[in-house]
């Protein structure tokens, strides 16, 4: 190929391709032409260029074309290239979103790819619509019909904020040996036998387990952890009905803090996790012994995420609770083998959600009194 354009780059040009060399992630053909450029520049023929570098003779032609007709810039980057005609105009776009946002056809749950082209069909003039042009055209409105997420919509009103800010209070406190501050709630476990006994693991070899399993009935976790100190205690019990709601409290006060005289314990909203459940289960004298040295908190309704002991019964499954384990006793030594290891290690929860916070993220939904 003839020579027809000669590279002579600036200090500043040569000193920017230098640079781009030097460091930094940038695209492999931005890299080589580059390389072309300062070659070039440096005097080296087309045909070594092309063999030091690995690149055709028309690439070192297009680069230094571009350099020479247009600039630096010009010669680093892509041309633009023209592509296809996009298939669906800007309000057939809009009537495809709007379309993926309704509810689907009768008889289906959701809406695929194939059924929104159909549907598009049928509302526009187009005799045939690819499921990749409707992929594509959700992909770029970050649209997924066929994916839903499941969650709580909580209603933020006064008492919402009231109980969140009490208890994000109680977690900002100095730690008061007095007056401790205890996260209370309880998790339902199965219990998983195998039907077949695993193969143990072995060097070039995983444990391997059968995918049939037994089930052997469920049993309930009551977790208490303290706020301020690295202390929990997991209980496992048959059930979580009022009575063991109310010996779980009594625990509390008898067994864990004998010398509190007050004991703040912060649980949800749970139909058992009321000053009733202790009279259900005790004389009314032993019921209000027990209860003149706590303090119920509850969280607000749909805001468990507020709960200490949430993050913990989490920490629990995955460390302790992630396999099968088959009847209650050898659950109950897990767990207090668990328990035990984390109170020794200290581990504690780092809190960092605060009542300001609280009022920097969440000031747009807290109630406010127009007068």
């Amino acid at each position: 190929m003839n020579v027809r354009y000669r590279v002579d780059l600036s200090q500043s040009e040569h000193d920017e391709l230098t640079a781009l060399l030097s460091g930094g992630r940038h695209a492999a053909r931005k890299l080589k032409r580059a390389q072309i450029l300062l070659a070039a520049d440096a005097g080296t023929g087309d045909d070594q260029i092309a063999a030091t570098l690995g690149v055709s003779g028309s690439t070192i032609y297009r680069t230094k074309r571009r350099f020479v007709e247009a600039n630096l810039e010009g010669a680093l980057n892509e041309e633009p290239r023209p592509g296809a005609e996009r298939k669906l105009s800007g309000n057939e776009e809009a009537l495809l979103v709007a379309t993926a946002c309704s509810k689907p056809p009768p008889g289906r749950a959701r809406w695929t790819l194939e059924l929104l082209a159909g549907e598009l069909i049928k509302l526009t003039e187009h005799e045939d619509l690819s499921r990749e042009t409707v992929r594509r055209r959700l992909a770029e409105n970050h649209l997924k019909p066929w994916r839903k997420d499941m969650w709580c919509v909580p209603k933020i009103d006064g008492e919402y904020v009231a109980r969140m800010e009490d208890v994000l209070d109680l977690y900002a406190e100095a730690p008061d040996p007095k007056r401790p501050v205890v996260c209370f709630d309880e998790s339902p476990t199965q219990l998983i036998g195998e039907v077949r006994q695993p193969i143990p693991a072995k060097p070039g070899q995983l444990e391997r387990y059968d995918c049939e399993y037994r089930r052997n009935g469920t049993v309930n976790l009551f977790v208490f952890l303290d706020a301020h100190r690295s202390w929990r205690r997991v209980k496992v019990t048959d059930r979580r009905a009022n009575q063991d709601f109310a010996h779980c409290m009594r625990d509390l006060v008898d067994l864990h803090y004998p010398d509190a005289p007050m004991i703040r314990v912060v649980l949800d909203n749970l139909s058992t996790h009321s000053a009733g459940a202790l009279y259900d289960a005790f004389p009314a004298p032993e019921a209000r012994r027990v209860l003149k040295r706590l303090e119920f908190h509850h969280t607000p309704k749909h805001a468990s995420w507020l709960n200490m002991v949430e993050i913990e019964i989490g920490v629990l499954r995955g460390q302790c609770l992630d396999r099968r384990i088959d009847d209650k006793e050898r659950l109950i030594a897990e767990t207090d083998a668990w328990q035990h290891q984390r109170n020794a290690d200290q581990a504690k929860i780092n809190w960092m959600f605060t009542t300001q916070k609280a009022r920097e993220k969440l000031r747009r939904a807290y109630p406010v009194n127009e007068s």
